[in-house]
């Protein structure tokens, strides 16, 4: 009968690092699926001023687009945080459409090699991050998913895995059409 609760002892603390293992295995997957979001974004930060410098050289009255670009990229810089960068990316993204429509009034500016060039680089860009968004959002699932399962949430809970975002769009604006109005 001892050996038999020993087995049993032995069997379930083999699960449970099993568990514990795979766990932190997923968390590490989601921490650099994060990871490569971020190289994308701010990849994307750094095109912004270029493209910002360009379409003013052409719309100059078009104030309020820039200072809107500009905020947002401030609050980029200065989010701590997943939940805040999600929120000042998406901030961001509105902004960058505001720009790019802007520019689409400007035949001048359409018709510029460094304007399509940018253009160009920040489309690229923007791919991939919706690609590693993509990722990291199933990356996401899927250690949700783990943690959530029985019996694998009570111990997920006692050893500290803490559920983590949805990379989502939040601003319904976003998902639409931009428009222009002038």
């Amino acid at each position: 009968m001892g050996w038999v609760i020993l087995g049993v002892v032995i069997l379930l603390v083999l699960y449970v690092i099993g568990l514990f293992n795979g766990l932190v295995v997923l968390r590490q997957r989601v921490r650099n699926a994060w990871s490569q979001i971020e190289v994308q974004l701010r990849r994307r930060f750094d095109l912004i001023p270029n493209l910002v410098e360009t379409v003013k050289g052409y719309a100059t009255h078009e104030r309020e687009v820039f200072e809107r670009v500009t905020q947002a990229r401030a609050q980029v810089a200065s989010a701590k945080g997943i939940d805040e960068q999600i929120q000042a990316q998406n901030f961001l993204g509105g902004a960058l459409r505001g720009l790019l429509a802007v520019a689409e009034n400007y035949p001048q500016l359409q018709a510029s090699g460094n304007f399509r060039e940018l253009q160009a680089e920040l489309s690229n860009t923007e791919s991939k991050i919706a690609f590693s968004r993509q990722f990291y959002n199933d990356t996401v699932m899927k250690y949700m998913t783990r943690i959530e399962r029985f019996p694998a949430n009570v111990i997920a809970a006692m050893l500290g895995f803490e559920p983590m975002p949805y990379f989502q769009v939040e601003d319904e604006a976003a998902r639409g059409p931009v428009q222009v109005k002038f």
